[in-house]
C-alpha cells in the first residue's frame, strides 16, 4: 500500500510535457512520423526546416497584463539555422539510414467489406443493420458476439426493433462475401463456410464437410481412429480430408490487414558489423528538421520593431506566446526522444555483445529491463517503452528490440543462461519429435535435463504456450 502511495505521489509530479515525451518516446519511426504531421497542421507556428533554438529563454505564462517585456523576442530569431539535434553527437546517422520495408497501398479490412456489401441485395432498412454487422467483425474475421446481444445493441445505438431471424439471414449474407469464413461465429462455421464454397463432388472435400458439420470435437482432439470408425473411411482418405482441412484459413481476416501500416516495418536502428565493430545508426526518419515558423517570426519581429504598441495586442501576442512555446518544446521533446533512444540501444548492443558479433542465439545473456535501465540511468518504464515498439536491423534480420530480453536460470554447470536458448532447443527437441508419438512435458522436461538444462515440467508447459505450440495430443499426426 504504501509503494502504491509513493508511485502515485511520483506519477504526480509529472508535468503535462513529461508525458507528452513519455508519449514519443513510446512511439515507433512510423507513428513517430504520423505524430509530427499531426503536430504540424494543429500548430501553425511549427513548420519543416532547420533552426537552432535557445532553450534557456522561459515565457511568462501567468502575467496577464500586456508587457513589452513579457516575451522575449530574441529568443526566437537565432542566428544560426541548425537545430541542435541534427549536430549533436546522438545524431551520427548518414544519409543511407533512411530504411524502411515498403508496402503498397490498399484498404482497411471493415473497407474491404463494406465495398463488397454495396452489392448484396438488400432492402433499405436492411442495409444500415448489415453495415452495424460488418462494423462488429474483429481483425480475425469473426464476429464474436451473440445474436442476441447485436440485436440489443442495435436497439439501444441505431434505434432499430430487429428480429432474430433478420439479423441471422442478413449474417447470412455478408458470410458470403470475400474471404471465405468472414462473418463466423466459431472455428467450426469458420471452416464449414470454406468448405461450402470448394467443389463437394470431391471424395476428400465431402468427408472433410462431413468431419467438420458432425465430428467437429473428434477431429479437433487428433482423435482419428475414432473418426475412421465414425465415418466408415480408410486411414489415405481420411489423410486427403484432414489436408484439404489444413489448407484452410483459421483467421480469414487476417487476409487482409486492418492498417496499412501494419504490413510496414521501418527499423528505428541499424546495426552493421565493420572490421569485427558494432556501428549502430538512428534512423534518419527519427530526425525530422523542424522549426519555428517564419511567419510568425515576422509577426514578432514586427511586434518588436513597433514603436506604436498597444495594449489591445495582447491577446493576439498570447495566442503567438502560446504556440510558439508549444513548438519549442515539441523540438526540444525530438532532442531528448532521440537521446533516450541513442542511451538505450547503446546500452542493448553492449550487453548483448557477444550476440550481435556473431548472430548465435546461445549466446545471447538473460537480460531484463532493470539490466539496462541500470546501465543507462533511467526509469525501467522509459527502457520498456523504447523496446516495446522499436526495431533493430541487424545482419541477422529485422528484430524488435523486446525480442532481446528474456529472463535468466542456471543450467547444471552453474552458468547463467537465456531463457531464448532454452525455447531455441526445446522447439528443436518438438520440431525433431515423432509425430506419431509426440512428446509430453515431463518427458520433454527429461529431454532438455539430459541435455544440461534442469527445467521442470510445469516450466516446460510455460515455455510452449508463449511459443504458441500446442499439447502432446494436439501435435499428433497419421
Amino acid at each position: 500500500m504504501l509503494n502504491q502511495k509513493l508511485q502515485l505521489k511520483l506519477s504526480q509530479k509529472l508535468s503535462p510535457q513529461q508525458i507528452q515525451l513519455m508519449k514519443l518516446i513510446q512511439l515507433s519511426t512510423l507513428e513517430f512520423e504520423e505524430k509530427i504531421k499531426n503536430e504540424i497542421e494543429e500548430n501553425p507556428a511549427l513548420e519543416r526546416g532547420v533552426e537552432d533554438l535557445d532553450t534557456n529563454n522561459e515565457l511568462d505564462n501567468k502575467e496577464e497584463k500586456f508587457n513589452e517585456n513579457e516575451i522575449d523576442v530574441d529568443s526566437y530569431l537565432p542566428e544560426d539555422d541548425t537545430p541542435s539535434y541534427e549536430l549533436s553527437y546522438y545524431n551520427n546517422s548518414n544519409d543511407s539510414s533512411n530504411k524502411e520495408i515498403p508496402v503498397s497501398g490498399g484498404i482497411s479490412f471493415h473497407q474491404f467489406l463494406d465495398n463488397q456489401a454495396k452489392n448484396l441485395i438488400l432492402d433499405e432498412a436492411d442495409k444500415p443493420i448489415a453495415d452495424f454487422i460488418i462494423g462488429s467483425i474483429d481483425e480475425s474475421g469473426y464476429v464474436r458476439r451473440d445474436i442476441d446481444d447485436l440485436i440489443d445493441d442495435l436497439a439501444f445505438t441505431q434505434n432499430l426493433i430487429v428480429k432474430k431471424e433478420k439479423v441471422e439471414l442478413i449474417l447470412k449474407k455478408i458470410q458470403q462475401l470475400d474471404p471465405p469464413g468472414v462473418g463466423a461465429r466459431s472455428l467450426k462455421e469458420c471452416l464449414r463456410l470454406q468448405l461450402n464454397r470448394k467443389d463437394k463432388n470431391k471424395k476428400s472435400i465431402f468427408n472433410a464437410l462431413k468431419i467438420i458439420e458432425n465430428e467437429f470435437e473428434l477431429f479437433s482432439g487428433k482423435k482419428y481412429k475414432k473418426l475412421i470408425e465414425r465415418l466408415g473411411i480408410s486411414d489415405i482418405e481420411l489423410k486427403e480430408s484432414i489436408s484439404e482441412i489444413s489448407k484452410l484459413n483459421p483467421k480469414p481476416g487476417g487476409s487482409i490487414s486492418s492498417e496499412v501500416q501494419n504490413n510496414t516495418i521501418i527499423p528505428d536502428f541499424i546495426l552493421t558489423l565493420e572490421d569485427g565493430n558494432l556501428i549502430v545508426e538512428i534512423n534518419r526518419r527519427n530526425s525530422p528538421e523542424l522549426k519555428l515558423s517564419n511567419s510568425y517570426k515576422e509577426m514578432l519581429k514586427g511586434y518588436k520593431d513597433d514603436p506604436n504598441k498597444k495594449k489591445s495586442q495582447n491577446e493576439a501576442i498570447q495566442f503567438i506566446k502560446q504556440k510558439l512555446d508549444s513548438a519549442k518544446w515539441f523540438i526540444e521533446a525530438i532532442e531528448q526522444r532521440q537521446k533516450t533512444l541513442f542511451v538505450t540501444i547503446n546500452a542493448i548492443i553492449d550487453f548483448q555483445k557477444d550476440y550481435f558479433l556473431t548472430g548465435e542465439e546461445k549466446l545471447l545473456k538473460p537480460m531484463i529491463l532493470k539490466d539496462i535501465a541500470k546501465k543507462v540511468d533511467m526509469d525501467i518504464s522509459t527502457i520498456s517503452r523504447v523496446a516495446n515498439s522499436k526495431y533493430i536491423d541487424t545482419p541477422y534480420g529485422i528484430k524488435l528490440l523486446k525480442s532481446y530480453f528474456s529472463e535468466g536460470m542456471k543450467n547444471i554447470e552453474g552458468e547463467d543462461i537465456s531463457t531464448i536458448e532454452i525455447k531455441k532447443i526445446l522447439k528443436e527437441i518438438i520440431d525433431n519429435e515423432n509425430k506419431n508419438k509426440p512428446l509430453a512435458d515431463l518427458e520433454l522436461s527429461k529431454r532438455l535435463i539430459d541435455a544440461g538444462y534442469k527445467v521442470a515440467r510445469r516450466t516446460i508447459a510455460k515455455y510452449r504456450e508463449q511459443m504458441n505450440i500446442p499439447v502432446a495430443r494436439l501435435r499428433k499426426e497419421l
